[in-house]
């Protein structure tokens, strides 16, 4: 089941294809995208915060676990019967 996060930007804006490509070798069914009023990350991939901020450090972008937000569930069940 994946999962969103939120990663709340820093100053430094991450290379999003370089995130993407980690992302992306990790969970092949992955998504990432901007906030573009915030900045901030949204991430939908199937793993933990400890998980992402190794893979978003791999891509040259460190974030600590507590700039990760694991946001709540917005699904209803419907799809799965």
């Amino acid at each position: 089941m994946q999962l969103e996060f939120t990663i709340h930007a820093g100053t430094t804006r991450p290379d999003l294809a370089a995130v993407e490509g980690a992302l992306l070798e990790f969970d092949p069914s992955a998504l990432i995208d901007t906030d573009a009023a915030s900045g901030n990350l949204r991430i939908w991939a199937n793993a933990s915060e400890l998980e992402l901020s190794l893979l978003l450090a791999k891509a040259g972008y460190p974030v600590p676990v507590s700039r990760i937000e694991r946001m709540p569930s917005v699904c209803c069940g419907g799809c799965s019967g």
